[in-house]
């Protein structure tokens, strides 16, 4: 395999793109170390994002979309903020998760159980498992005890 020995941060930019979705923050951290003139960077992000290479929203649904099935709520916040989206963006896509976070939380737990437990310590462990994952703790509570409604 070639490699080439300087790429462009444009050329940096989009492989990174091309692998994922990334936010316009994710991007900046990953390529700071890169930039050899001050205000390159920005000038070559300002230029991707005005192409639509780098699109906050679509970096959201790809986020929701790839870790909802197996994270809980918390998670999910933490790993958009983390991606530095924008706050009001992130509480609106933690309220549309929290209406189906008992549900998911059924179906991690199915997928790793599948039968209540026989005792304290049993319950626990799935509690822990459940809670490791990010879901709330009236979520947890409703999934180990076996609540369907």
């Amino acid at each position: 395999m070639t490699t080439q020995p300087h790429l462009t941060l444009n050329g940096r930019a989009l492989r990174l793109l091309g692998a994922r979705e990334h936010s316009r923050a994710e991007l900046e951290r990953k390529l700071g170390r890169f930039e050899e003139e001050p205000g390159s960077l920005a000038m070559a992000l300002d230029a991707l994002q005005a192409k639509g290479f780098i699109n906050e929203q679509r970096v959201l649904e790809s986020v929701l979309h790839r870790r909802s099935a197996k994270l809980g709520t918390a998670r999910i916040r933490q790993e958009l903020q983390g991606k530095g989206l924008a706050a009001e963006a992130v509480l609106e896509a933690v309220e549309q998760l929290r209406t189906t976070e008992v549900e998911r939380a059924r179906e991690v737990w199915r997928r790793k159980f599948g039968e209540p437990p026989t005792n304290a310590a049993e319950r626990g462990k799935q509690m822990r498992f459940l809670a490791s994952r990010g879901f709330g703790g009236d979520a947890i509570r409703r999934v180990v005890a076996g609540d369907d409604d």
